[in-house]
């Protein structure tokens, strides 16, 4: 079992590295302040192809392995998650269902526009259904050669920014999973209004909105798949999107214990630094476990989707865990900053407030444990496939 990540491996980590300690860092706090979306900086990722590792080869891409692709999402997320966000969204989550589903021409639509700089968005979430993604309402009508779509959709990832979204809506709610279509929608359609600015928590250098549909003609031309096929590409997309989101929370739970251990060997009481002392020594030993064993899970998923293995319940441990692991990181991390952490001067305030939405979004942690539930419950446990 070999654990060293290849040269390019190496290469496009670093890559991310050096751009989040020189481009990001420096300057995520204001953005923070000030709810900013950066879009220099995101133009500058777009340059460097940060905005499009998840373009495969034939479409003009990198094509990038999993593994590399999370290995940015958590590079660019210890520097700040709201970023980090931003990619996975419109390169990952966004573009899957393009992976999943779509024809040539429609992949040859998407990936030339997504080269040329435009964001991407996924639009599933509706004020009425989150986890329960049957229970969306946004209807999709044929008529002619088109189909007409109205509705809304909530908290979406992008949405102020996204020239391009993925939709899924349904003919008939009725009709319940037979019913799914997805669509691909482009943001000059008429009928496309971005709705509500949310003011969130943390990533506040996201951009999440509403984006509502009032009347949208759609060429039928721009449906993902066939007409009520559209819940198996979308739950290949969930299944394919945690890998990414548990690399995200592995980048806060790493940036949680490189700012604690830096503050405690600084941070002097009674005579010493702080990191001498065994209190906090046990809670910086407990928080770098939980972000070596959150990058090990994500890992691993990511291998087994590189080489065609079974990752679906592999990959929601690594959403569960990692998701957690970064809350707790930060909790911890203010505790061992005591009142300086409690202030924005740190960054460890920040990674608690952007560490939340870790165990929320792309599948809650309740919803992770559901699923590995209904797995171990019918298959039982035995260690998972590796090579």
């Amino acid at each position: 079992m070999d654990f060293r990540l290849t040269e390019e491996q190496e290469m496009i980590q670093q890559m991310a590295a050096d751009f989040a300690a020189n481009e990001i860092i420096p300057f995520c706090m204001e953005w923070d302040k000030a709810d900013e979306v950066p879009m220099g900086t995101i133009a500058r990722m777009q340059e460097l192809g940060l905005m499009t590792i998840g373009v495969p080869l034939e479409y003009g891409g990198d094509g990038l392995d999993n593994v590399s692709k999370c290995l940015v999402c958590e590079e660019i997320s210890k520097g700040d998650a709201g970023l980090g966000t931003t990619i996975a969204a419109s390169t990952l989550l966004a573009s899957d269902p393009v992976i999943v589903g779509a024809n040539d021409e429609q992949k040859k639509w998407w990936y030339g526009r997504q080269l040329e700089g435009a964001v991407c968005a996924f639009c599933l979430t509706e004020p009425g259904a989150g986890s329960d993604a049957l229970g969306l309402a946004t209807r999709c009508v044929k008529d002619g050669n088109d189909y007409i779509l109205n509705g809304t959709k909530q908290f979406i990832t992008n949405g102020g920014i996204a020239r391009q979204f993925t939709v899924f809506a349904t003919l008939d709610k009725k009709l319940g999973h037979q019913g799914i279509c997805c669509f691909m929608v482009d943001r000059d359609t008429p009928g496309v209004i971005i709705g509500k600015k949310e003011d969130k928590l943390g990533i506040r250098s996201s951009s999440t909105t509403q984006i509502i549909f009032e009347d949208a003609r759609v060429p039928s031309s721009m449906m993902i798949g066939a007409e009520g096929k559209g819940l198996p590409i979308l739950m290949e997309t969930l299944d394919l999107s945690r890998t990414a989101i548990a690399a995200l929370a592995t980048g806060i739970a790493t940036g949680c214990v490189e700012a604690a251990l830096n503050y405690a060997n600084e941070r002097h009481q009674f005579g010493q630094p702080i990191a001498t002392f065994q209190a906090i020594q046990f809670k910086m030993a407990d928080m770098a476990v939980r972000a070596e064993a959150s990058r090990l899970l994500y890992l691993k998923a990511a291998y087994l989707q590189d080489i065609g293995g079974p990752f679906k319940t592999i990959s929601s441990m690594a959403k569960l865990y990692a998701g957690d692991s970064a809350m707790t990181n930060a909790i911890e991390a203010v505790q061992i900053f005591g009142g300086y952490g409690y202030t924005k001067e740190y960054p460890v305030e920040k990674y608690l407030r952007d560490a939340k939405i870790m165990q929320i979004f792309e599948g809650t942690a309740e919803v992770q444990r559901m699923v590995i539930g209904k797995y171990l419950s019918k298959n039982g446990y035995s260690p998972f496939i590796t090579d």
